[in-house]
């Protein structure tokens, strides 16, 4: 049992092909190539084929080597077909770029038909809705994180430049010298580039403020690193 998708169709010959064979009512169906458009036709097809008596219908997609959205038609129709005929539909093996797109469309890549049958319950807006919404989410976060960075890097701009201008006269280092001693001790301390620049400049102006032993320590420790 073969089904070929239709040239005219697909625009090209045998972009799809599904091979099959049915055992005591369990159909394995192997598609072979492309889920792109007429790939619905062709499995459309391939289910009229199927005895009457068919209670299992299980799909091998490991030759599926790329689908498009059409690959969404294709699944809808197997779900449709499994709720019509009341038997078990599943699909296995999705792999390479199949894979990815289930997992952008927010389709469990183990069992996509599964989570189409379930999805619609799902709120609109739950996390687990659609992973490119989650994709996109992340983006904005990291957008947010940088816009936050940066607003931050402007204000502490005036005092860092202080800073590294103190321990480049104190230390006769270079401006690079200085920033790595300044990066340093805020790691090592773990403690914000701002505070520790604030804290070099307010020990140099001598306003009688004490840094904290910490900060002291890590400092030296930096200096003595960088400018070894």
């Amino acid at each position: 049992m073969t089904s070929a998708t239709h040239p005219h169709l697909a625009r090209r010959p045998n972009t799809l092909v599904i091979d099959g064979r049915v055992d005591a009512g369990r159909a394995v169906l192997t598609p072979r190539g492309e889920l792109v458009n007429g790939c619905a036709d062709t499995l459309s097809r391939t289910l009229q084929d199927l005895p009457a008596d068919t209670s299992r219908l299980d799909m091998d997609m490991r030759r599926v080597v790329f689908m498009d959205t059409a690959g969404l038609q294709f699944l809808s129709l197997l779900c449709s077909y499994g709720h019509r005929h009341r038997i078990t539909v599943r699909t296995a093996h999705w792999s390479g770029q199949p894979r990815r797109i289930l997992e952008l469309a927010g389709l469990d890549t183990k069992d996509p038909l599964h989570r189409t049958e379930h999805s619609a319950a799902r709120e609109p807006g739950s996390p687990a809705a659609s992973a490119v919404a989650l994709e996109r989410e992340e983006q904005l976060d990291c957008l947010r994180e940088e816009v936050r960075q940066l607003r931050q890097a402007i204000v502490s701009r005036p005092v860092v430049d202080q800073a590294r201008g103190v321990l480049m006269a104190t230390h006769s280092c270079t401006a690079d010298e200085a920033w790595n001693i300044l990066r340093e001790a805020s790691q090592i301390s773990n403690t914000k580039l701002r505070i520790v620049a604030s804290t070099v400049t307010a020990v140099a102006g001598g306003d009688g403020t004490d840094p904290p032993e910490e900060l002291r320590l890590a400092l030296r420790t930096a200096i003595a690193h960088c400018l070894r």
